[in-house]
C-alpha cells in the first residue's frame, strides 16, 4: 500500500512526471506554488489507506521537462496536462484536490472537460478573474508587482511579499505537532522560479470566463470552495473563494491551518478532507 509507483507522460510541449500510491478511489492533488509530486508527501501518507493518490509535477517543475524551457506556460495547457494525466490513469471520473494554483487548474478543467471529475475540493484559488473588476486590477497589480520584486531582488524579498499578500505569518508558523519542514533544496529555488517567472504569468494572461464558472454550479461536478482557518478573511487567496462560493450558490468550507494547510496540518488536514469527500459538512 506504501509503494510508490512512477511515471512519465509526453504532453504537447512537455514530458510530466507522476507517481500514484495507495488504493481506493483515485484522488488526485495538483499542488500550489512551487509544489511537485512530493510537496505534499505527508499529506499523502495520511490518505493512502483510503484513496490511490496521485501527485505529478506540474509542466516546469521538478522531473516535468518542458520541450522549450523559454517558451513558459498557459492555464490551459496546465488544464490540458491533467486531463492528459487522468485520461491516462482511469475511465471514471476522479476526485481532484486543488491548492491555490491547483484550484485555479481545477476549475479550468472542470470548464473543458466536466465529465473528468466527480469532485473537486477547490482550496483558495488563486484566480484574480473571479473578482470584481476593480479588486481583480488590484490584485493583479499585487501580483505583477510580485513578480517584479523577484526578478529585481531575489527570493528572499519576495517571500515576504508573497506571505503577505496571501495571508501567511512568516514569524509566527503555524504547524501540526512533530512535523519536519521540507528543506529549502536548490531544486525548490528553481521550482520557485520558475513559478514565480512563468506562472504567474500565465495567471495574469488568463482569461477564464466567469460566466462559465458560473455554470458549473449545474454541472455534474461537485465543487467544494474551502479555505483554511488560519487565513485572513481580507486577503486576496481567501476573496478569491469566496466568490467562487458566491458564483456557485454555496458556502466556504474550513479547513486546519492556512493557505498551506495542507503542508503545515497534514493529519487534520487529511481527516478533514475525508469527511468532506464522504459528503460530510
Amino acid at each position: 500500500m506504501n509503494t510508490t509507483k512512477t511515471g512519465t507522460l509526453p504532453v504537447p510541449g512537455a514530458t510530466l512526471y507522476y507517481e500514484v500510491r495507495g488504493t481506493g478511489p483515485l484522488l488526485l492533488i495538483s499542488q500550489s506554488g512551487e509544489g511537485d509530486a512530493r510537496r505534499s508527501t505527508d499529506l499523502v501518507d495520511q490518505l493512502v489507506e483510503d484513496y490511490t493518490v496521485v501527485t505529478y509535477d506540474r509542466r516546469g517543475l521538478s522531473r516535468s521537462t518542458l520541450d522549450d524551457p523559454a517558451r513558459g506556460v498557459t492555464m490551459e495547457e496546465h488544464a490540458d496536462d491533467v486531463h492528459r494525466l487522468l485520461a491516462a490513469l482511469t475511465d471514471e471520473p476522479a476526485l481532484m484536490l486543488g491548492c491555490s494554483l491547483g484550484a485555479f487548474i481545477g476549475l479550468h478543467l472542470a470548464v473543458a472537460h466536466p465529465g473528468q471529475l466527480s469532485t473537486l475540493i477547490a482550496h483558495e484559488p488563486v484566480a484574480p478573474r473571479l473578482l470584481p473588476d476593480a479588486e481583480r486590477v488590484h490584485h493583479e497589480r499585487e501580483l505583477a508587482g510580485i513578480q517584479e520584486l523577484y526578478h529585481r531582488e531575489g527570493l528572499a524579498a519576495t517571500f515576504k511579499e508573497v506571505a503577505k499578500v496571501l495571508g501567511i505569518n512568516l514569524a509566527d508558523p503555524d504547524v501540526e505537532p512533530g512535523l519536519t519542514p521540507q528543506p529549502m533544496t536548490p531544486q525548490r529555488t528553481a521550482n520557485f522560479a520558475f513559478f514565480l517567472t512563468h506562472d504567474f504569468t500565465a495567471i495574469l494572461r488568463d482569461t477564464l470566463n466567469v460566466a462559465d464558472v458560473a455554470a458549473l454550479k449545474d454541472s455534474p461536478i461537485r465543487i467544494v470552495p474551502i479555505a483554511g482557518r488560519a487565513t485572513p478573511r481580507t486577503v486576496f487567496d481567501y476573496r478569491c473563494a469566496e466568490e467562487l462560493a458566491g458564483l456557485l450558490g454555496t458556502e466556504i468550507t474550513e479547513f486546519p491551518g492556512g493557505h498551506n494547510g495542507n503542508t503545515t496540518h497534514p493529519k487534520a488536514y487529511a481527516a478533514r478532507l475525508r469527511e468532506v469527500l464522504r459528503g460530510a459538512a
